[in-house]
């Protein structure tokens, strides 16, 4: 019987370093959190407290999110982006959707800091899984939840660190 071998997320160096800040951050309201769990137990009973239900989720909450990030970083497999015109990690892309002629602009990135809002798509998503290895030029179908549609890669270039 084999072991299970984990399994490494793609991330690039500066989603790694986002990771990084984000845990520090939220490491430096854990004080804060812990007292205010302090301050509602001393209140009285437990049983009725609101105070204390309500800070007891939310250091429970903080707890949950800082084993996350800690685990998307023991789980990072970082990757250095190439400028070599090859759609993957790192990459900035200019896309025109097919079926209406938008143009739009998006970074692909590993799955822990895909942000939409951002421009920043991740290489596991259906458009991200269509686009990898691709070339100026190139038109890719991607199949979605909704339905197909048709892009056509315009431009690829290194995308430039935020």
């Amino acid at each position: 019987m084999s072991a299970l071998q984990p399994y490494f997320n793609k991330i690039t160096p500066t989603g790694y370093h986002q990771i990084e800040q984000d845990i520090e951050a939220l490491k430096k309201t854990r004080p804060a959190l812990i007292k205010a769990l302090q301050e509602a137990r001393a209140l009285g009973d437990l049983s009725e407290n609101a105070e204390y239900s309500a800070a007891k989720r939310d250091l429970r909450h903080l707890e949950s999110r800082l084993r996350y990030l800690g685990k998307q970083l023991r789980y990072a497999d970082i990757v250095t982006p190439v400028d070599n015109g090859i759609i993957d990690l790192g990459q900035q892309m200019t896309l025109a959707f097919l079926d209406d002629g938008d143009q739009v602009t998006y970074e692909m990135v590993g799955k822990p800091e895909a942000d939409l809002d951002q421009g920043k798509i991740s290489l596991a998503s259906p458009l991200g899984k269509a686009l990898l290895h691709k070339t100026v030029g190139d038109v890719v179908t991607v199949q979605a939840p909704n339905g197909s549609y048709q892009v056509q890669v315009l431009a690829v270039k290194l995308a430039k660190p935020a």
